[in-house]
């Protein structure tokens, strides 16, 4: 056997060993980069690159001009996806994302130079998507064996999780610092022993008047908080390591340079802060200052024991003494005093005062003036009078009185009673002191608490009083004989027998012993029948539902010493009444209840004049609402029925658009009909009265009835001979009958009886009529009735029992306004399951009157009527349109305005025969307008047209001749003719 020859080391595969990378590099094909096969490597990059497999820190090794890449494991791992495909690629193509970068690299190596960057933060696509990485790069050149530099090689370490956790905990502080400033609470940082300040955030700075504290000691800083044992309390959690809380702690602190300190209480800690080595470094300040949360609890916790020393007794020198002591002490001022004004309101008396220990007492007898002007200015005017230097602040003979009494600064309180200064509370300090407003605050408060303490103990030592005196009177007049006292109890139930009150005596547990005349009578009971019943359970309740459970709340609150007020409505025998109803404890002098008084007030004819009263108001206000909407439809009506009558002239005789031209007329002048009624209702239709015979409209009336009603309806006339004339509109008296058959029509369901009646009525006074002769027309029916709360509501407007469309709830309205507006009145009488009468009540024409003359006047006029030159005033568009087109057709010369004042300025321009002006126009109402016209043109016929068909009482236009609207082009010529006839 021959032995093989050991290869020799140049002849090995290279490169040997060297992990991974070493195995990649040995299999790797090299035949497409410029290096060639390995074996062919100049010996310089076969050292670098053995030594580059060996190293663990990443290194990558750039060969030649093209940056040839070499690696170890190490770079691998960083390379992260782009391996092994870096392994022979150009540097500048195997990281094209940073090619510019290595370029430069590659440039400044192969010039002998070497580069270097910390934390060089760079974009890489190490997996396929862009990637931020920070590293630290170190570049130098690599010799070849001539000693020029041949390629480059890189020392690569990535720091990029350093570089993001500093930066975390960079904006981690930032963030802790922005907290640190913005906290509410006061913070500051304090280092080393002598506590030096690191960090103060604003609200600490803000405290402390700021002023300049970073990098100064707490003792030269804060030199005044040194002097109040703060420092040694730091010093002891610096030593201790243990931390300080301070709650409620009181400090005074100078805010301002040659300002007085100011207090403050803070809740703080004093925190130490501990190195890495286990050792204090320094000591964090923390707190909140809660002044004002500390100063409300002690001055509420003040008040409370102020309130408990001062609650038990009922002399006024006592409470205020106890009131005087316990301020002073608390305000740790020098001297509380109080003081009564005399009757001159100059002179006054300290009555009382406490002073602090080594003060003097001030007790003694003072004129106001003595202590100047703003004294009396003030304190007359209910004002307190705040001085915080007397010295400084008053003329120097008004401050010597002040300071005779050895008082530096003052606060003096008023009390005005009744208009004029009664009494003094004053506080004094020896030293000039600024007073606080929370001073001030609590001494108002006190002086308050105080006074009206004292005025409620007098009040009640009064009351006392008078009980004292009627017990012992009481106990005289037992200790007298029976007689007497026989005859003092005759006495007493005769006043409560006279007394127009409900009054009763009850025993503690609510039985009745006594009632009065007056609540008996309003039972009808005996006093005998009742003694002994419960309260709540006697006949002026027991009628009333829900009743007994107030009663009795209202006997056991009483009982229990309260008193109770309520207002209700009990059913008695003769209906149902409206009391103020009081009830209240009797006791004796322990306080312990021995009877109970109820009383009550009888206020059914208050409530029901209220009552009236409201629903006048709803009405006037309905009335208003309708008068208003009936005006508008007037309007618009005068236009509509205007233009079909003309239009109905221009269509010829035999044209089919006749029969549509008379159904709008038709429909219009229903409308009309509507609005009638409306302003009828409202009160503000033009009643157009004159004298009618009763019985003979009510004859002429009948057949219409008949044929209004189904026949299944029965009507009965009982109609009485030689009815009285009256003075009505027939037309509205027509209207309000057919209304009030029709409504007891639809009560008997279209079948049975209803009778008519009319009777001559002489009464003296009744529901709201004067002494007099009357009309009395009635319709009554037999059919279901109605109760007492739909009878209440039966007149009110849309108020309707029928169903939905079978009725507008305006008829009884209507009838309603008719006969009030003719001077009468409407009454209703309904019982349910019987039947309902309504009657008109219209006053009769006196008998004494003589018969009114028959006005003849000249119907015919020889010839056409004169043509007259016509100014028409109307703001709506519409109806002057319309007035004037009716006017023109009749032959007139027409001029039209839209306002009072255009119409003034045409009749000063030109001359007119009649001046025709609606009433209700903005800014000039036709009135106005009128009145100014029979200033200027005495002789000038005017007409005024209304949809109201009024004009305001009380005004010389009412004279002037009306036409309502809307109307006819006939009524309007025959209104034009009468005015020019006076004329």
């Amino acid at each position: 056997m021959t032995a093989e020859a050991p290869t020799a080391p140049d002849e090995a595969e290279f490169p040997l060993g060297g992990g991974e990378l070493g195995a990649l590099i040995r299999t790797h094909d090299w035949s497409g980069t410029s290096l060639g096969p390995p074996a062919q490597w100049p010996q310089s990059l076969k050292t670098v690159t053995s030594m580059l497999l060996l190293s663990p820190v990443p290194i990558v090794l750039l060969w030649g001009e093209q940056g040839i890449m070499l690696y170890n494991d190490a770079y691998s791992v960083f390379a992260a996806g782009r391996h092994p495909q870096l392994l022979g690629s150009e540097v500048r193509k195997g990281w094209p994302e940073v090619a510019e970068f290595n370029d430069r690299v590659m440039r400044v190596c192969l010039a002998g130079g070497t580069l270097a960057y910390r934390d060089q933060e760079l974009t890489l696509h190490r997996n396929g998507r862009p990637e931020q990485v920070w590293m630290n790069l170190d570049y130098s050149p690599v010799l070849d064996e001539a000693g020029t530099p041949a390629g480059v090689i890189a020392f690569v370490v990535e720091t990029t999780e350093r570089v993001r956790a500093e930066r975390h905990l960079l904006a981690e502080k930032q963030r802790l610092t922005q907290l640190f400033e913005q906290a509410p609470g006061i913070m500051a940082m304090l280092s080393g022993p002598e506590h030096r300040f690191e960090m103060a955030n604003p609200a600490y700075a803000n405290l402390l008047g700021n002023r300049d504290l970073i990098g100064l000691p707490v003792r030269d800083a804060l030199p005044e908080i040194a002097r109040q044992g703060f420092i040694e309390l730091l010093d002891q959690v610096y030593r201790s390591g243990t931390a300080y809380v301070g709650t409620s702690v009181e400090l005074n602190i100078q805010r301002n340079a040659g300002q007085p300190e100011e207090a403050f209480i803070l809740d703080f800690v004093f925190q130490p802060v501990i190195d890495s080595q286990g050792a204090v470094s320094g000591i964090f300040v923390q707190g909140h200052d809660v002044t004002q949360r500390a100063q409300a609890e002690r001055r509420t916790g003040f008040l409370d024991a102020l309130g408990k020393a001062t609650a038990a007794h009922t002399d006024a020198d006592t409470i205020l003494a106890i009131t005087t002591e316990s301020l002073g002490q608390h305000l740790r001022v020098t001297v509380c005093a109080y003081a009564d004004m005399d009757p001159d309101e100059d002179g006054f008396t300290i009555r009382g005062n406490w002073a602090a220990p080594g003060a003097r007492g001030i007790v003694g007898h003072y004129s106001l003036a003595a202590f100047g002007h703003l004294a009396q200015t003030n304190l007359h005017a209910g004002l307190p009078l705040i001085l915080d230097d007397n010295a400084e602040q008053l003329p120097a003979h008004e401050a010597a009185t002040f300071l005779n009494l050895d008082l530096a600064a003052t606060i003096c309180m008023p009390l005005i009673k009744e208009g004029k200064l009664t009494a003094l509370m004053a506080i004094h300090d020896r030293t000039p002191r600024r007073w606080k407003p929370q001073e001030l605050a609590l001494l108002t408060e006190v002086t308050e608490r105080s006074w009206a303490h004292i005025e409620r103990v007098r009040s009640e030592a009064a009351v006392r009083l008078a009980e004292q005196r009627f017990r012992e009177e009481l106990e005289r007049q037992v200790e007298e004989r029976t007689a007497a006292l026989a005859q003092s109890e005759a006495q007493i139930r005769t006043v409560a027998a006279s007394s127009h009150l409900y009054q009763w005596l009850l025993s503690p547990d609510g039985n009745l012993v006594y009632a009065n005349p007056t609540s008996l009578a309003g039972t009808g009971s005996q006093l005998d029948e009742l003694v002994g019943m419960a309260f709540w359970s006697t006949p002026w309740f027991s009628a009333t539902p829900g009743m007994l459970p107030t009663i009795r709340k209202g006997v056991t609150t009483a009982a229990a010493g309260g008193s109770e007020n309520l207002s209700m409505q009990l059913q008695l025998r003769d209906g149902v009444h409206s009391f103020d109803f009081s009830i209240r404890p009797v006791l004796d002098e322990a306080g312990t209840v021995v009877g109970i008084v109820p009383e009550a007030v009888d206020s059914t004819a208050r409530v029901q004049a209220e009552q009236a009263l409201q629903q006048a108001q709803k009405m006037e206000a309905l009335g208003n609402l309708t008068g208003g909407i009936a005006h508008d439809f007037n309007n618009l009506l005068t236009a509509v029925m205007g233009n079909l009558e003309l239009l109905r002239k221009r269509v010829p005789v035999d044209s089919p658009l006749l029969r549509l031209i008379d159904n709008a007329r038709i429909g219009a002048e229903r409308g009309a009909s509507l609005t009638r009624r409306m302003l009828a209702f409202a009160r503000k239709q033009d009643l157009l009265a004159e004298r009618i015979q009763p019985g003979r409209l009510i004859d002429e009336m009948s057949e219409l009835l008949e044929r209004s009603l189904d026949p299944a309806v029965t009507i009965e006339m009982q109609v009485e001979a030689n009815l009285p004339s009256i003075n009505a509109d027939p037309n509205q008296l027509q209207t309000a009958l057919l209304n009030l058959v029709l409504n007891a029509r639809d009560a008997i369901n279209g079948a049975g009886r209803i009778v008519i009646s009319a009777n001559r009525e002489r009464i003296e006074r009744q529901s709201g009529l004067g002494p007099g002769t009357y009309l009395c027309l009635a319709v009554t029916d037999e059919g279901n009735g109605m109760d007492e709360a739909t009878l209440q509501r039966a007149t009110e407007p849309f108020y309707t029992t029928k169903g939905v469309g079978k009725g507008t709830g305006l008829g009884l309205s209507i009838v309603h306004g008719f006969a009030e507006q003719s001077g009468g009145t409407l009454v209703l009488r309904s019982e349910v399951g019987v039947g309902t009468t309504a009657q008109i009540w219209l006053p009769a024409i006196q008998e004494s009157i003589a018969a009114e003359a028959t006005v003849t006047t000249s119907g015919d006029r020889s010839g056409d009527p004169a043509r007259l030159n016509i100014l028409a005033v109307d703001d709506d568009v519409l109806v002057l349109f319309n007035t004037a087109e009716m006017l023109r057709d009749e032959g007139h010369q027409v001029s039209t305005a839209h306002s009072g004042a255009q119409a003034l300025e045409q009749l000063k321009a030109s001359q007119f025969d009649l001046l025709i002006t609606d009433h209700a126009m903005p800014k000039m109402t036709g009135a106005q307008l009128a009145l100014e016209v029979r200033r200027t043109q005495p002789d000038l016929p005017i007409l005024i047209v209304s949809g109201y068909a009024e004009i305001p009482a009380g005004t010389a236009a009412t004279k002037i001749p009306l036409l309502a609207k809307p109307f006819s082009q006939a009524e309007l010529i025959e209104a034009i003719a009468a005015v020019t006839r006076h004329h």
